[in-house]
């Protein structure tokens, strides 16, 4: 495993986050990234946008939000996306992102995290598996595009 450094994205990450979106199937422009980075930030105090480094490179990267609960004591924290570059898959920058989030979300107090994982990604699925999450319920989704 290449030597990472995990730590908060900022605005400049921007251009390097785009083939990382790309990879789970978000083609999305610099600009706009640039301006929906500090705009998600802002709208979830408690939110952030994880990026594994490589040196000058960013490899991985992993969105953490909390959201409140009626139903459960504490927040819950959320990976809603997470990604590492494809050649480097299987090399631990995945598990040091994962790491660092759980590190952050029990610092907050936290007793539960989930991580968002479309069929789309279910090759990622024995990944999650192997450091401890379970299968657990169905997310529905709905387009509202006109």
């Amino acid at each position: 495993m290449p030597i990472v450094d995990v730590r908060d994205a900022t605005p400049e990450d921007a251009t390097a986050l785009r083939p990382l979106l790309g990879t789970l199937g978000y083609p999305v422009d610099p600009a706009a990234l640039a301006t929906r980075l500090p705009a998600l930030l802002a709208a979830d105090p408690t939110g952030r946008v994880l990026v594994a480094a490589a040196g000058d490179q960013l490899v991985g990267f992993a969105v953490l939000h909390c959201t409140p609960s009626l139903h459960r004591p504490t927040a819950v924290g959320r990976i809603t996306a997470i990604a590492v570059l494809p050649s480097l898959q299987g090399g631990g920058v995945g598990r040091a992102l994962l790491d660092a989030a759980e590190r952050y979300f029990r610092e907050l107090g936290l007793t539960r995290i989930e991580v968002t994982s479309g069929p789309t990604h279910a090759d990622a699925y024995p990944f999650y598996r192997r450091l401890g999450y379970v299968d657990q319920g169905v997310r529905f989704a709905k387009s509202l595009d006109r």
